[in-house]
């Protein structure tokens, strides 16, 4: 690749206006221009570029092709366009390079630029694809509404242990349908005042389809007689509390109900069979297809790894060094995902037994030779890198590893 002919447009992305600077290749600035995150102001960025390109061709770089940039990204690779994905880390050591820091829009463009000029060879082109980026959002939806449900199951506890102390041996299920069907009808005791057993339980069986006797509700009344609770202010209030957290939280179950057939429809698309690895569900497999994306970008697992973050970090000068745990660097939802799983991978069973015995004698193996336990579980998260990569490449089933034994002598 001749450096010389190529204009270097670096991007600063940001949700509202985007920031470009344009460089030759002796680091020489010869434009910068902001526009409007709008079809309206990527004509005017392809405008002022072609009146300063000359003979230069131009090449765009951008740190986010996936979420504000994406749209542009689409745009310029429409028009045929190079354009590449910068890593924000290789534009953060580039602006520390310089012995008077300085962070602002139009520097933050240029360091993109200077990345852009020296590694355009190295960096991978822009791909935002349609497919990940829906299943990545999809995913990121459900996470948020089960961060929501924690939320709103903590305040239903609190304001049940005034209104009923005994309510966790109401129902197994505080967020079953027939728990919250039950404290939206009887948000507080003196609902149930006039209530008889016949009644409770005419009105149970409905929301459970049936599983909840006249026994149940005997249960519930003989529990709340024995409270003799003392007469709160505002209990009106109270009660509208705990009637509209019931309400919302019935809202997210159906909510987290449709996502995930969301997702199950998208999975099944690619063909991938990651759920037959034991302890991995659809939900966890359709994290992974999220936050790995387009397995093919990845030449090798070693890479994979590297962009998940498991991969140790050398450090070391003069033939000396050592490995160090990477805590900074790549994609953290995807490590998240993966720390999961090695987790779900040495479970021990009621029973004792571990749900993958070849991952369990592995992770005790490390222990024994003196690694941490989050170290050990590093280790097999770099095995199960290796495994997911080739399940991901070939569309391929997991297979169990069998244990070897080690006979006595």
């Amino acid at each position: 690749m001749d450096r010389t002919k190529y204009l270097y447009v670096g991007m600063d992305i940001h949700k509202d206006t985007h920031t470009a600077v344009l460089m030759n290749y002796l680091e020489e600035k010869l434009g910068e221009i902001t526009i409007t995150n709008t079809l309206q102001g990527f004509r005017k960025l392809e405008n002022y570029v072609v009146k300063q390109q000359g003979e230069l061709i131009p090449i765009f770089g951008l740190e986010d092709v996936t979420h504000y940039g994406r749209n542009l990204s689409i745009f310029l690779l429409d028009k045929n366009y190079p354009v590449k994905e910068v890593n924000p880390s290789l534009s953060f050591m580039e602006r520390m390079s310089y012995a008077s820091t300085k962070k602002n829009d139009s520097w933050d463009a240029q360091c993109i630029s200077a990345v852009l000029m020296r590694r355009s060879h190295l960096l991978p082109d822009a791909d935002p694809q349609d497919y990940y980026w829906t299943m990545r959002h999809i995913v990121n939806r459900r996470n948020a509404l089960i961060k929501g449900l924690s939320g709103l199951t903590r305040q239903f506890h609190e304001q049940l242990q005034v209104a009923y102390p005994s309510y966790k041996a109401f129902f197994h299920e505080l967020t079953c349908a027939t728990s919250l069907a039950f404290y939206e009808r009887y948000p507080s005791s003196k609902h149930l005042e006039h209530v008889s057993d016949e009644e409770l339980g005419a009105f149970l069986r409905v929301p459970s389809h049936n599983t909840c006797s006249t026994n149940r509700a005997r249960k519930i009344l003989d529990l709340v007689a024995q409270e003799q609770l003392k007469k709160l202010d505002y209990q009106k209030e109270r009660d509208y509390l705990v009637q509209s957290i019931a309400q919302q939280i019935r809202f997210i179950l159906r909510e987290i109900e449709s996502i995930e057939q969301l997702e199950k429809k998208m999975y099944t698309e690619l063909g991938y069979q990651l759920e037959t690895i034991p302890g991995i569900n659809t939900v966890t497999a359709c994290a992974l297809v999220a936050y790995v994306g387009d397995i093919h970008r990845f030449t090798s697992p070693h890479k994979l790894a590297n962009y998940a973050g498991v991969a140790p970090l050398h450090f070391g000068s003069a033939g000396k060094g050592k490995d160090v745990q990477n805590k900074s660097q790549g994609n953290r939802h995807l490590y998240s995902t993966l720390y999961f799983l090695a987790i779900q991978q040495i479970y021990l069973t009621n029973k004792g037994e571990a749900r993958n015995p070849v991952y369990r004698a592995y992770f005790e193996k490390k222990i024994s030779e003196g690694k941490t336990k989050i170290q050990a579980l590093i280790c097999i998260m770099r095995k199960l890198i290796r495994v997911i990569y080739a399940m991901m490449k070939k569309k391929a089933v997991y297979e169990l590893p069998i244990l070897k034994t080690v006979a006595a002598s």
